[in-house]
C-alpha cells in the first residue's frame, strides 16, 4: 500500500491514488484536494528522521488520508441537514471532454470506473463513515483488513464486519448492468424528447417508478425535493425546457457513463446523470449547485 522511500517524488507520486480514494470516500472534489493537501501538510510538518523512519511513505499518506476523511464524514453529515434541498456527489466529465485540463486539477486525477458513478456513490452515502471507509479501500481499492484496521482504530475484524455490513447496503441498492450502448441510446432519446417537449416520448423512456433528484444547493433553481413517477417526471422536463430558451443540450460522459449537459452561452449550468434498466431510465440526478460544476465550466 504506497511507494517505498522517503524522496519527494515518491510522495508526489501518490497524489493521484491519493485523491482517487478520498472522492470516493467524500463525493466531493474540493474535500478530496483538501483531505489530500492535509496529508501532504502533515508528512512535510515531520521532522526528516521521522520521515526516514517511515518504510512506506504512501502507505503514511493513505492513513492520514483516510482518517482525515473520517473526520470529515462525520461532519459532512450535520453541514448536508443544512443544506438546501438534496445534496448530491460532484459529477465527473471525462477526460477528453475538459478540453482545458491543468493536471493538477483534482478532477484531472479521477479514474472513471464502476465505483464513481452517480449511482454508485449516492449508495455510498447512506453508509456510515466507518462503513464507508471500509468498504470503499477494501472492496474498490483492494486494501487489506490489517491496514485499514490503522485508519479506523478498530481490529481487523470489525473493520471486515463494517465492509461486511456496507455490502449490503450495496446489494441492496443494485445498480442495473446496462451496456454503455443501450445507456447511450436511451440517453439520446431522452435528450431529443425533452428538446421537442415530447411528453408522451418522454413517459416511453422513463421507468413509471423512476425518481429524479436535484441539488441546486440554494444557488440554482431546481426541485427542492425529489420528484416520483415517470409520467410527473416527463411533465417537469416539458416546463423545465418552455422556461429555458438558448439552452443547449449535449451528451456527454458524467461520471463514466452516458449523461447529459446543459450549456448557456458557453458556460456549463446543468449536469445530469441517468440510470437505465430494460431500456428505460430509472434514476435521474441532476446537478445545478455552480460550486460543483468547476471541473465543466471552460
Amino acid at each position: 500500500m504506497g511507494t517505498t522511500g522517503t524522496s519527494t517524488d515518491a510522495t508526489v507520486g501518490e497524489r493521484r491514488q491519493l485523491i482517487n480514494v478520498a472522492y470516493r470516500l467524500l463525493g466531493s472534489l474540493a474535500e478530496a484536494e483538501d483531505a489530500v493537501q492535509e496529508a501532504y501538510a502533515r508528512w512535510y510538518a515531520l521532522p526528516r528522521s521521522r520521515q526516514e523512519e517511515i518504510v512506506s511513505p504512501g502507505a503514511w499518506l493513505t492513513t492520514v488520508t483516510g482518517r482525515v476523511c473520517l473526520d470529515a464524514l462525520g461532519s459532512a453529515r450535520a453541514r448536508r441537514e443544512r443544506y438546501v434541498g438534496v445534496w448530491l456527489p460532484d459529477p465527473l466529465p471525462a477526460h477528453a471532454e475538459r478540453g482545458h485540463g491543468h493536471g493538477a486539477d483534482p478532477a484531472d486525477q479521477m479514474v472513471l470506473d464502476e465505483s464513481v458513478t452517480m449511482a454508485f456513490l449516492v449508495v455510498l452515502e447512506s453508509m456510515t463513515p466507518a462503513e464507508r471507509v471500509a468498504f470503499v479501500l477494501h472492496d474498490v481499492f483492494r486494501y487489506p483488513f490489517a491496514d485499514i484496521a490503522g485508519i479506523l482504530r478498530r481490529t481487523p475484524a470489525a473493520c471486515k464486519q463494517l465492509a461486511a455490513s456496507a455490502r449490503r447496503r450495496v446489494r441492496g441498492a443494485p445498480a442495473p448492468q446496462t451496456p454503455a450502448a443501450v445507456r447511450a441510446d436511451v440517453v439520446r432519446q431522452v435528450k431529443e424528447a425533452w428538446q421537442n417537449k415530447d411528453i408522451a416520448a418522454l413517459v416511453d423512456l422513463l421507468d413509471p417508478a423512476a425518481v429524479m433528484t436535484a441539488d441546486g444547493g440554494g444557488m440554482a433553481g431546481t426541485a427542492l425535493r425529489p420528484i416520483e413517477g415517470g409520467a410527473r417526471i416527463a411533465q417537469y422536463m416539458a416546463a423545465i425546457a418552455g422556461k429555458a430558451p438558448g439552452l443547449e443540450l449535449l451528451e456527454r460522459s458524467v461520471n463514466g457513463v452516458p449523461g447529459l449537459v446543459a450549456r448557456r452561452d458557453g458556460a456549463v449550468t446543468t449536469v445530469a446523470a441517468f440510470d437505465v434498466a430494460d431500456g428505460r431510465v430509472t434514476r435521474i440526478w441532476v446537478v445545478r449547485n455552480p460550486e460543483k460544476l468547476g471541473p465543466w465550466v471552460g
